[in-house]
């Protein structure tokens, strides 16, 4: 059985929509990372880099296969199973596309935007306006691709489309509000939708230990 090891933030439910999705039967281990789990000696012998998600496949080709980074399991994942990935060559390289364009863009500039404005220990104008506009830009790009799509790589829903709600699930921690985008937000909202994505949200929002 596949072993995802996750905490509730916008790359690790990438995965989890996408086991989701495809009907899969998983373990889904917490690895708090507010209380610092992924720098322990065990979870880092699985991932040097000590960060989340984490996946442990036990069906390599030799041993267990452990792989990190959401995007590169969402694309094992897509191309072991045969779903979620378009055909052709041209298809596929516009996946691609949006799989790197919210790896180098939206998820550094959300991420460090959310950091600078609400976790900082000192404000640093020009930190907060430099990432906060930029989250806006590529927000606004996104909109204008789906502008004239249904989904982020064309018509069809693909792990680009997983790759890109990851963030926009957690917007308001960068300080975008997806209302000033209204074909982010229609596309959002189809997308927020689906079944399998309502499961992986609240599966992933359990892993959350309760405040007392």
């Amino acid at each position: 059985m596949l072993k995802l090891y996750a905490f509730a933030t916008p790359n690790n439910l990438k995965p989890v929509i996408m086991m989701e999705e495809l009907g899969l039967e998983y373990e889904l281990h917490s690895v708090n990372i507010r209380q610092g789990e992924q720098k322990a000696d065990a979870f880092q012998k699985l991932n040097p880099n000590a960060k989340v998600p984490v996946l442990v496949d036990p069906e390599g080709r030799s041993k267990e296969f452990v792989l990190t980074e959401s995007a590169a399991i969402l694309v094992y994942l897509a191309e072991k199973y045969g779903k979620f990935m378009p055909a052709t060559v041209e298809e596929k390289a516009r996946v691609f596309e949006q799989l790197f364009f919210h790896a180098s863009g939206i998820s550094p500039a959300f991420g460090n935007s959310g950091f600078f404005q609400k976790l900082a220990s000192e404000k640093v104008p020009i930190a907060i306006d430099r990432f906060h506009e930029e989250a806006k830009r590529l927000t606004g790009l996104l909109d204008t691709i789906l502008a004239n799509k249904e989904y982020v790589a064309g018509n069809e829903y693909t792990i680009a489309d997983m790759a890109h709600f990851g963030w926009m699930w957690r917007s308001a921690f960068a300080g975008i509000d997806l209302v000033d985008y209204p074909h982010v937000k229609r596309w959002y909202d189809q997308v927020a939708g689906r079944p399998a994505v309502k499961v992986a949200i609240s599966k992933l929002e359990a892993l959350v230990p309760p405040t007392t």
